[in-house]
């Protein structure tokens, strides 16, 4: 799948970030292929072919280029226009679900025959969904090997290979070498082993004041914490348990992530949820440009460029933080949660001294819980079984996460007691990272939109289509030092 050579390449000779992740470009003479703001020196035309995905490369028989590293480009984000399905797969895809599952189950997942599902993913992302699978798991290993100190075969593993012989094997056609030897010429004898570190680009501007601010306004006691220019929590996958760190890095458009052992077993997933957590994969430049041109909005997009929609780490426990917040400020929902989390989470093992040092409670705990014990740390009863519904859901298979189908999402909660239109749009905003959720209801939108009504804030909202949620996260950072009550 290739792209328009005059325009890829014009992106090429300027080396514009706002192309990082966009497109790769192979170079024929020597097999590699780079990310369009590579330092290397610039090919000649004739010699350059333009590709819209990593695994489009591979495929072509180019190798990834180890100067410029392209398993560190920004995704190409959910804006992106992939049908649903396709879109869906991906991102379930990307947060590693093919490493310890089939084709088969993730098409019954998401309700599809296999057949189709392989179908569908071709044709919309020019590659099947094992050699998505096979890409992303080796751009993870080659980072672990440049990154980390881990041992390789840690490093197969966390990258999602089933045994080390096939890593080896996989590595070694893909890149030419095998994995030591890429760990001999560049590893960093002297980083740690008991932690792994990794790197995140995003395509600039990121506006991480703004974003640390929102996230720490609904930080959860005992999960998740800021400390200065950092983002600390604990996190719980699939039975893995351990704590993470992310910042900025001062030096290039990135973010730093460090998490403790516990979690390399499920690192693609944390690598995921934290892309998504900040919105690593927007492209701003894009976002600005559309809504800039909107008089509404101009002043607010150019006092804060780069400002992104912030995610969540895991949908459910935003959930539950989105029922405990309604009808109460900002500040008293977080007490709620963190009274939820001291009932019914449990404890890590060994977090570093100060820092969160709890788990939040799953779906199943929840459930298990009931409704009284919820009440008792402060909800009315409707309340307490609003959650318990919710729990149970999703304890059931709900899905909110990146990737899933924002309509049949939405309708699913507001089908449940407790929730309306206005908490399934938030969750639609930061769960499953749609970009055009627009939570109308919210007091402080309209009232930014001089209206008075969810409809007409509905009708005065199309001209943001289809940045709608980037719009929404503009209008609250403008109308701060008041946000609305129930956020």
């Amino acid at each position: 799948m290739e792209l328009d050579p005059d325009t890829c390449h014009a992106a090429l000779r300027a080396r514009d970030r706002r192309f990082d992740g966009v497109f790769f470009v192979g170079v024929t003479s020597t097999g590699v292929y780079c990310r369009p703001i590579c330092p290397a020196r610039l090919p000649g035309r004739t010699r350059c072919r333009y590709f819209t995905r990593a695994a489009h490369a591979e495929l072509a028989g180019f190798r990834a280029c180890l100067r410029c590293r392209p398993e560190l480009a920004p995704g190409r984000g959910t804006v992106d226009a992939v049908p649903a399905l396709a879109r869906a797969a991906l991102a379930r895809i990307d947060a590693g679900y093919l490493d310890e599952r089939s084709v088969e189950a993730l098409a019954d997942r998401l309700g599809v025959t296999a057949r189709h599902l392989r179908r569908s993913v071709v044709a919309e992302l020019g590659a099947s969904p094992l050699a998505l699978a096979q890409t992303r798991r080796l751009a993870l290993a080659k980072q672990l090997l440049h990154d980390s100190r881990l041992p390789i075969t840690d490093v197969a593993f966390a990258a999602g290979f089933a045994s080390l012989r096939r890593f080896h094997a996989a590595f070694h056609a893909r890149f030419g070498r095998p994995p030591a030897a890429l760990r001999r010429a560049i590893a960093d004898p002297a980083a740690r082993v008991d932690v792994v570190t990794l790197r995140l680009d995003h395509r600039p501007p990121l506006h991480w004041p703004a974003l640390l601010a929102f996230l720490a306004a609904r930080a959860i006691p005992g999960v998740e914490q800021i400390d200065g220019d950092r983002y600390r929590r604990t996190a719980a996958i699939d039975g893995r348990v351990g704590w993470l760190a992310v910042r900025p890095v001062a030096a290039r458009p990135a973010v730093e992530l460090t998490l403790s052992a516990g979690l390399v077993p499920r690192l693609a997933a944390v690598v995921a949820r934290v892309r998504a957590l900040l919105d690593l994969d927007a492209h701003p430049a894009a976002i600005a440009d559309a809504l800039g041109r909107d008089p509404r909005l101009a002043d607010a997009i150019a006092a804060r460029p780069g400002l992104r929609v912030p995610g969540c780490f895991d949908g459910f426990e935003l959930a539950v933080r989105a029922v405990l917040g309604q009808q109460v400020s900002v500040a008293a929902a977080s007490t709620l949660a963190g009274r939820l989390v001291a009932q019914l989470g449990a404890p890590l093992a060994d977090p570093p001294p100060g820092w969160p040092a709890c788990r939040f409670p799953t779906a199943a705990e929840v459930v298990a819980a009931g409704a009284a014990r919820i009440a008792a740390i402060g909800l009315p009863r409707a309340r307490a079984e609003a959650i318990v519904a919710l729990a149970r859901a999703v304890d059931a298979g709900l899905e909110l996460v990146p990737g899933a189908d924002p309509a049949t999402t939405m309708a699913a909660l507001t089908d449940l007691p407790g929730i309306g239109p206005w908490t399934a749009s938030y969750l639609a905003m930061r769960a499953l990272r749609w970009p055009d959720a627009f939570p109308a209801g919210d007091l402080i939108i309209r009232r930014a939109l001089g209206v008075t009504t969810t409809a007409a804030a509905e009708r005065a909202a199309a001209a943001f289509r289809p940045w709608r949620a980037y719009a929404t996260v503009h209008l609250w950072a403008a109308s701060a030092p008041t946000p609305s009550r129930t956020r």
